[in-house]
């Protein structure tokens, strides 16, 4: 089997956990049961949500490729907590905006420039990774002393939203491949 074939290849669908939504830049995050993804612009009611004037065009994307939402490894979320020596963690205080399960998130990075991996949400929203989350130095207040390196590689993943709609709590995550020509 090549490596096009391998990375097509998921045993499951995820499914999304959890929701969070920041009101405010540096806010608390509030977890809600469903939220709107807007393409090209990010979440309602999310800080980070982009004007429409900037929203990038289809696949390719005019502009900027920074992240319109952010996705956690709900698997992590035991290991963030056992390097902090906790018996859990609020998936809350990690400032992303989905928590998945099921699927490993990592394997939704395209490797190439011709075919993308893309995450399809529920029947119509599509998201497209950016690339790992690097954590931020709140991760020290909220998590407390070692809180930044216990969250090094589990910080989660970017992605931009190709394709709006409305994502809820239980909606299936499906990995595909898209040609890019």
């Amino acid at each position: 089997m090549d490596l096009r074939s391998l990375i097509s290849r998921f045993v499951q669908a995820g499914r999304i956990e959890a929701i969070y939504l920041r009101p405010e830049h540096r806010g608390q995050t509030l977890k809600v049961p469903a939220a709107t993804a807007l393409a090209g612009r990010g979440l309602q009611g999310d800080h980070s949500v982009k004007p429409a004037t900037l929203a990038p065009q289809g696949m390719h994307g005019a502009g900027n490729q920074r992240p319109h939402v952010t996705l956690i490894q709900a698997e992590h979320l035991p290991v963030i907590a056992t390097l902090l020596a906790k018996p859990e963690v609020d998936a809350g205080l990690l400032r992303r905006n989905l928590v998945v399960s099921g699927i490993n998130l990592l394997a939704s990075k395209t490797l190439f420039a011709d075919q993308a991996m893309v995450l399809r949400i529920g029947a119509d929203v599509i998201l497209q990774a950016t690339g790992p989350c690097e954590p931020c130095s709140r991760m020290e207040q909220v998590l407390g002393a070692g809180g930044y390196n216990a969250m090094r590689g589990h910080g989660g993943m970017g992605a931009r939203i190709l394709v709006g709609g409305t994502i809820q709590a239980g909606d299936a995550v499906t990995p595909e491949m898209r040609s890019m020509v």
